[in-house]
């Protein structure tokens, strides 16, 4: 399979070119040329597989033989081997036709690590293959740093920097990223906001001439193509859990990036059968404002419960937007140059496709911690902010016949601040993470500012 760039001035790449890029050349993001169709038999022939084993099935025709099955088994196996749930993304009901998916359960507690553990792996088995050395280079809103860093963090092969915004994060996001040992981890708190930080990282990948001979910059945030592909799989362990393909299901998923629903927009376009995908948004409602009134536009950001959704310039909705204009890219590039200088909209035709697809719903703090008592009071479930935005949003869009899953994104123990204003008293951490505030932390202050980013990368890489 190959892959092309939504600006469509890159040739198509091969899947490890992809991995090993992030962003592309031409400033795009790689999608794949065609997606594979799978059959209501074939879909129900992954009922009772495990995890891995169906994660191998729907991974496989986007690699190809550019890794052989063999080493891609031992890799999947292997990423998903510290799990602390034997079903890795187990299901849990709250209410009547109300579902959760727990993607909790890795070793940093967020959904993050579905993807990461595998991509630092792969990107392992390649560089070894490669003997190359690179610069692995992330923005983070609160949990992709982490996951990161514990996915990629045992190569020899790479040096790992991660942005994440100064005291916009949790306590615990911070600690899980700056506690994490070696002399090839760096952590940068950016005097911005998230946004300032993924600005960062994408100016950075655009001009990498600042880098060491021989190097170059490899992406973690969900540019990564590799990061959308682990997604898909875990929309078809829901959905199969819950009777697919011979019923349809509906997700709600906590959403500032659109990575995660981009995911499962894939796999409904793979032939998964899935009704609804609701886009939960907090505050920062700007995904919201386009689905539910065809305007897209920034506005002021701001700081809530949900950090991991504080965004918004969501970097994958361009590859959704790929697909509204026909795989247009001269009509993306113009949308895309004219995003933040201008309220956008697209035609009545096209804003009736987004809404074929997808619902949306915006939820407040207030309603966020109302809804996390809630839901503790109906089912003694507790939930982190982030999918208490998910599932209230799954209420507002929800039908009564069609069985509806929010994405658990998170643990609730990273973010004590929202269960403490909702009344309820604070989790604790999981065992491995028990001693996490007595871990000495490293981090640099720095200023918003690229060049100075730059010139600490070029400054800190290995010989």
């Amino acid at each position: 399979m190959k892959y092309i760039s939504t600006r469509g001035k890159c040739s198509p790449q091969t899947f490890e070119e992809v991995l090993l890029t992030g962003l592309a050349p031409d400033g795009g993001l790689f999608v794949p040329e065609s997606l594979p169709e799978l059959s209501c038999d074939e879909i129900r022939s992954y009922q009772g597989l495990s995890y891995p084993e169906l994660a191998l099935k729907i991974i496989s025709p986007f690699i190809g033989n550019e890794i052989p099955a063999g080493a891609l088994q031992v890799i999947i196996e292997e990423s998903y081997s510290e799990f602390d749930h034997p079903d890795i993304a187990p299901l849990s009901r709250l209410v009547g036709n109300e579902w959760i998916l727990e993607l909790y359960h890795g070793p940093t507690l967020a959904f993050k690590d579905f993807a990461l553990q595998v991509l630092g792996r792969l990107l392992d088995y390649v560089l070894t293959k490669k003997e190359q050395r690179v610069v692995i280079l992330g923005a983070t809103s609160g949990d992709t740093g982490s996951a990161a860093l514990e996915g990629c963090r045992h190569s020899d092969h790479v040096d790992i920097f991660i942005l994440h915004p100064y005291k916009r994060v949790s306590d615990v996001q911070r600690k899980q990223m700056t506690t994490v040992p070696g002399d090839n981890v760096f952590n940068l708190a950016i005097e911005g906001n998230f946004d300032d930080c993924q600005r960062i990282v994408k100016a950075a990948f655009t001009d990498q001439t600042f880098l060491p001979e021989h190097r170059q910059l490899v992406a973690v945030n969900s540019i990564n193509w590799a990061r959308i592909l682990m997604q898909i799989v875990y929309y078809f362990s829901a959905a199969l859990k819950l009777g697919a393909p011979d019923c349809q299901v509906s997700f709600s998923v906590p959403t500032g990036n659109f990575g995660d629903v981009f995911a499962g927009y894939l796999a409904k376009r793979m032939g998964l059968p899935v009704d609804r995908l609701v886009v939960a948004t907090n505050q920062n409602d700007i995904l919201h404002r386009f689905i539910s009134a065809n305007e897209y536009s920034t506005t002021n950001l701001s700081k809530t419960f949900s950090p991991s959704m504080d965004i918004l310039v969501s970097s994958n909705f361009e590859r959704y937007l790929f697909d509204l204009f026909d795989l247009d890219a001269i009509a993306l590039s113009d949308f895309m140059n004219r995003f933040g200088k201008e309220t956008l909209s697209v035609s009545e035709q096209q804003w009736q496709r987004v809404k074929d697809w997808f619902d949306s719903a915006s939820v407040d703090d207030d309603t966020t911690c109302e809804i996390i008592a809630e839901v503790f009071k109906e089912s003694g479930k507790l939930l982190d902010p982030h999918t208490a935005v998910g599932v209230k949003a799954a209420r507002i869009c929800k039908d009564d016949q069609t069985p509806i899953i929010t994405l658990a994104t998170a643990h609730p123990a990273k973010f004590s601040d929202a269960i403490a204003a909702a009344g309820l008293a604070l989790p604790e951490l999981p065992k491995h993470l028990t001693d996490l505030f007595e871990r000495e932390e490293r981090y640099t202050v720095m200023p918003n500012e690229i060049t100075e980013i730059t010139n600490f990368i070029k400054n800190n890489c290995r010989p």
